[in-house]
């Protein structure tokens, strides 16, 4: 193994996380480094799990028995949490992977934030926002099915213009990373961003930052230095 790469530890809620996502997950942390730990967590006797189980060979993923003990309360969780907790403390790893998208482990992901871990979240839109929002990057896996129901590129726009919390986001970093005359160097823009939230463009149905700002008319966007973009608040242009 590549001692240069960085050691991923994946952590799976089989019980409230798609399977047949999971090689959207695979990609997309492969892009941190490599996975040395993978382990599932669920009643591996309910049938619901069948999709998960048969992945577990394919995927060398080591599944974690937990019986429903108490109708309602989930043991998956708290397994899922201590072994979590004694990887951060015992094993040399750099980047900490959660798959769930209905319970909230926003305090194990705080913690492994505050040790220094870099740490992924995945999981469908009815995750709550805390877990979402405490993860150093959060990836929707329901997202390519909203883009097909949102439609056209009109309507993307529509939907960002309407989201006030991320134009607020958006212009924040702007004015945080721009010049004396309004324009801002996109990909400090995004670091910015990205040091304030799990921010992933991919959730908003776009594939890349500029991308996004080019779908509202409430930014404008041109060509830099070296081919690069920068990117400013329209407001600022009116008022000029």
């Amino acid at each position: 193994m590549d001692d240069s790469k960085q050691k991923i530890a994946l952590f799976i809620d089989a019980d409230n996380a798609p399977a047949n996502k999971f090689e959207d997950v695979l990609s997309e942390v492969a892009k941190y480094g490599v996975v040395t730990i993978r382990k599932a967590y669920g009643n591996w006797k309910a049938p619901t799990l069948k999709p998960w189980e048969d992945l577990l060979h394919e995927y060398a993923i080591q599944p974690v028995q937990q019986y429903d003990l108490t109708k309602g309360k989930n043991a998956s969780d708290i397994a899922l949490v201590i072994d979590a907790m004694d990887v951060m403390y015992t094993k040399n790893i750099d980047v900490m992977c959660f798959v769930s998208s209905d319970c909230d482990f926003t305090p194990m992901v705080t913690r492994a934030l505050a040790e220094g871990k870099v740490v992924l979240g995945f999981g469908e839109r009815k995750t709550p926002a805390p877990f979402v929002n405490a993860c150093s990057k959060f990836l929707f896996l329901d997202q390519e099915q909203e883009q097909k129901q949102n439609g056209t590129s009109q309507s993307k726009s529509k939907n960002i213009n309407s989201n006030t919390k991320l134009i607020s986001l958006l212009r924040q970093a702007i004015e945080a990373t721009e010049e004396d005359n309004g324009w801002a160097a996109l990909g400090p823009v995004g670091s910015h961003i990205s040091n304030k939230t799990s921010f992933d463009t991919r959730n908003y149905g776009f594939k890349n930052l500029s991308s996004l700002f080019k779908a509202s008319d409430l930014f404008e966007l041109k060509r830099g230095p070296g081919n690069s973009y920068l990117v400013r608040d329209a407001r600022k242009s009116k008022s000029a």
